[in-house]
C-alpha cells in the first residue's frame, strides 16, 4: 500500500488519517462542506485588489483605486462569512486543532483579515492617496498570506481529510 509522505516541520502526515474516510465539516449542505466553497470569494477579491493596486501604480488611473476599495470591501465581508464556517470546524473538530496546518491556516487568515480591515479603513476617505505605498504593500502582503494559508487549508482537506464527505468522528481520543 502507498504511504503518505511526511515533510516536517510544517507538513504533517498521519497514516491512519490517510486511510480513514475523513471527517465531515460542521457547516455543510447535503454533506457538502461550505468553507472550501466560501473561501474562493475573499481569495479572488483580495488577490484582485493587489492587482488593482498594481494597475493604479502603473497608470495612476482613478478607476483602479475605486476598483481596489470595492474589492477590499467585498473581500473583507466575504472573508468574515468564510471565517464563520472555518472557525466552526476549527473549534468543533479535534483533528484541526491537533495539526500545525490548522493553526497556521487560522492565524494566517486572522492576520489577513486584520490587515484587510486596516487597508479598507485607510482608503475610506482617501481612495487614491492611500494606495502608494502603504495600500499596495498591505494588499501584496494579504495576497501572499492567502497563498500560504490556502496551501495549509488544502493540507487539512487532502492530507488530513477534514471537511470531506466521510464518517470519522470529529472527536479524537
Amino acid at each position: 500500500m502507498a504511504q503518505t509522505p511526511s515533510i516536517p516541520p510544517f507538513i504533517e502526515s498521519n497514516e491512519s488519517e490517510y486511510r480513514d474516510s475523513g471527517i465531515p465539516s460542521t457547516v455543510a449542505i447535503a454533506k457538502h462542506p461550505l468553507h472550501p466553497l466560501l473561501v474562493t470569494f475573499p481569495i479572488a477579491f483580495l488577490s484582485g485588489a493587489a492587482g488593482a493596486d498594481l494597475g493604479y501604480l502603473l497608470t495612476h488611473d482613478p478607476f483602479w483605486a475605486r476598483a481596489a476599495i470595492w474589492l477590499i470591501g467585498a473581500g473583507f465581508v466575504s472573508g468574515l462569512v468564510a471565517a464563520v464556517a472555518g472557525m466552526s470546524d476549527f473549534l468543533r473538530i479535534d483533528r484541526v486543532r491537533k495539526r500545525s496546518a490548522g493553526w497556521i491556516h487560522m492565524t494566517g487568515n486572522i492576520a489577513a483579515m486584520a490587515l484587510t480591515l486596516v487597508n479598507w479603513l485607510l482608503r475610506w476617505n482617501n481612495v487614491e492617496g492611500a494606495i502608494l505605498p502603504i495600500g499596495l504593500i498591505i494588499s501584496t502582503i494579504v495576497a501572499s498570506l492567502l497563498a500560504v494559508t490556502g496551501w495549509f487549508g488544502a493540507e487539512l482537506i487532502y492530507r488530513h481529510k477534514i471537511s470531506v464527505i466521510g464518517d470519522s468522528s470529529r472527536y479524537e481520543p
